[in-house]
């Protein structure tokens, strides 16, 4: 597949404006072949392929249409059941490579978007690499292991998803076999897009932008694939005019580089380069490697001027308060589950949460494909990055967490819709935390680690109660009575700041003993989960409250929310202590009935109803 306009080079492709969302967008090269579809497919419940060598590339018995996981109808498998090994077999042909524009001198590499859990592949027979965890991308170089004799080359995964292994980070997928409560159908192998691309031996693995605006100034981290003679450039435009451009000898194979973007040092055009909701600016870049004096590799990427930090309670974007009104998304689809059905999927999704009236999304419980946060920062969604959590404390579980949180991270911190990051969730995995000084180590050391990686952000340590060191406060309340709810946060920040010290609405402590309060911004960031089944539901469908009908759900989301509204800051001139909230949650999630959308992505009310209570601008 190659790029509409790759025949004027991609140092003319703007990656901030491609109509279809690439794997990897922030990382586009003028080709590559895509390899979901269609895919030979085994169970392997006794483990007995390694021993009898599937991996040669022999036939397999089923068929599956990939990235779909083979719990999933669209998957054409649909096996719910334990089954905790399965291979993969894909015939790589002559022509995709050459589509690629592989050719002699240069690298075939292929991309996985994501393999739960543990992953490993062979090409022709030879292995090329092995991963562990299911919800960060990685990549192989295939070339040693082409077979020059044969006309076509296969590619053999095998994926092992230990469903009974809670130290694995799951997140909401169940251990038991039948979904139950909150958790719903496992993910196993392949679920997010297998990709092929062709580049010269010296190129560009990975970009990381960040911007000071106090300074005027970008930094771009280049990672690079050897140690060479390199020189790097790089270009930053907008709408056609060059903003900034730089180079620098890249005598490793990381190098950094920091220059001032035109128009950012001084005056009134500081305003408008900057990436926010109402005006999510994003500036192209090409980023071209030379090595020996010949060029090497060129890239075309997008990046976003802006700031997130905190003072005095307010949460602040571009150091301007931003009030967040977020709501809870599972990304998860009733025939691909924890796979989207498609790109475009993944755009609508954003677009439906933005036409909501929300500015922000936590996804919770998931790492997103990267293609939902290209259209998150092209529509200014502001988006909560968190970790799927394990549901047990053991050194295993703690090396796991560690190594693939750390791989999420890296590969998300330059988007700018990314606003603040979410390693634990209400003490999954940590559930000693108030008591066990190691459970709280982890917290402490996680919330470190992700500082350390990226500093530019907020991190919450553990959300929804028994924070340590947080940048935010925050709160999971799904008290129904909005009278109550407003008792609770219609009220100035020195009442919240004296209840975020003490017990909170689940009866657990939200800070714990010791942690400073140093004017954070507190937030209720679970709240609502009202049920109301439009359709016919499972037996044991279940909300945090229930609905009777329309009317009444209409009520109750007005009761609600507006209680969450006042609390906020600037909310009609009120001086409120809460810095945002979230609402639980987006769509129906299997036997989670308390969506504003059914698992269709159908509104349950008129679409403009729904707009005006989250805006809080209904009159009704």
């Amino acid at each position: 597949m190659a790029l509409r306009d790759a025949d004027r080079g991609i140092d003319t492709v703007r990656a901030s404006l491609l109509e279809t969302a690439r794997p990897r967008p922030q990382l586009v090269r003028e080709s590559f072949v895509d390899l979901d579809g269609e895919w030979g497919f085994a169970h392997d419940d006794s483990d007995l392929g390694l021993s009898e060598g599937w991996h040669d590339g022999r036939e397999l018995p089923d068929r599956i249409r990939v990235p779909f996981p083979p719990e999933s109808p669209a998957s054409g498998i649909g096996a719910t059941g334990f089954h905790p090994v399965v291979w993969y077999r894909r015939a790589l042909t002559s022509s995709e490579l050459d589509t690629a524009g592989h050719a002699t001198g240069r690298r075939a590499v292929v991309h996985f978007g994501a393999v739960d859990y543990r992953a490993t592949v062979w090409v022709d027979g030879q292995v090329v690499g092995t991963h562990e965890g299911g919800h960060t991308p990685f990549a192989f170089d295939i070339t040693d292991a082409l077979d020059g004799s044969l006309d076509q080359h296969v590619i053999v995964v095998r994926a092992e998803d230990d469903p009974h292994d809670i130290a694995q980070p799951r997140g909401k997928q169940d251990w038991h076999e039948n979904p139950h409560a909150i958790w719903y159908h496992r993910t196993t192998g392949i679920w997010q897009t297998v990709w092929l691309e062709s580049v010269a031996p010296q190129h560009v693995t990975a970009l990381n932008w960040t911007s000071d605006l106090t300074a005027g100034t970008v930094t771009v981290e280049v990672s690079l694939r050897h140690r060479a003679d390199s020189v790097v450039h790089v270009r930053i435009a907008h709408d056609g005019e060059t903003l900034a451009s730089a180079s620098v000898h890249a005598g490793d194979t990381m190098t950094t580089l920091t220059f001032p973007v035109a128009g950012q040092a001084n005056g009134q055009h500081y305003e408008h380069l900057l990436w926010r909701p109402e005006k999510p600016v994003l500036l192209d870049a090409w980023v071209r490697v030379e090595t020996d004096g010949a060029e090497t590799d060129t890239v075309a990427s997008y990046l976003g001027l802006r700031s997130i930090d905190w003072a005095k309670g307010a949460l602040l974007l571009n150091d301007r308060p931003v009030t967040l009104r977020s709501v809870l998304s599972q990304g998860y689809w009733p025939e691909t589950h924890l796979a989207a059905p498609s790109a475009d999927a993944l755009r609508r999704e954003a677009e439906l949460i933005a036409e909501l009236g929300f500015n922000s999304v936590r996804v919770h419980q998931k790492i997103e494909d990267d293609r939902f946060l290209y259209w998150a920062d092209r529509l200014g969604l502001l988006v909560w990055g968190e970790m799927p959590a394990t549901y047990t404390f053991s050194a295993e579980a703690v090396r796991r967490t560690t190594a693939e949180w750390t791989e999420a991270v890296m590969r998300d911190r330059a988007h700018p819709s990314i606003i603040t990051w979410v390693p634990l969730n209400e003490s999954w995995g940590v559930q000693h935390i108030a008591s066990r000084a190691d459970q709280r180590a982890f917290a402490e050391g996680l919330y470190h680690l992700t500082k350390a990686l990226d500093p530019t952000r907020p991190v919450i340590s553990n959300d929804g109660w028994e924070l340590g060191t947080s940048d935010l406060w925050t709160m999971h309340d799904y008290e129904w009575d909005g009278q109550v709810l407003a008792d609770r946060y219609d009220t100035d920040e020195s009442v919240l700041r004296e209840y975020i010290g003490g017990i909170g609405p689940a009866g657990r402590r939200i800070r714990l003993a010791g942690a400073e309060d140093t004017g954070q911004p507190i937030m209720l960031t679970e709240f609502g989960g009202v049920k109301w089944a439009v359709d016919a539901s499972p037996s044991d469908s279940w909300g945090y409250s229930e609905a009777s009908g329309a009317e009444d759900f209409t009520r109750m989301l007005a009761e609600i929310l507006g209680a969450a509204q006042s609390g906020t800051r600037g909310f009609r001139g009120r001086p409120g202590g809460l810095a945002g909230w979230c609402w639980t949650q987006l769509t129906d999630t299997m036997q989670e009935r308390n969506g504003l959308l059914t698992e269709a992505r159908e509104p349950k009310l008129p679409f403009e109803t729904l707009r005006a209570l989250i805006r809080g601008t209904s009159t009704d």
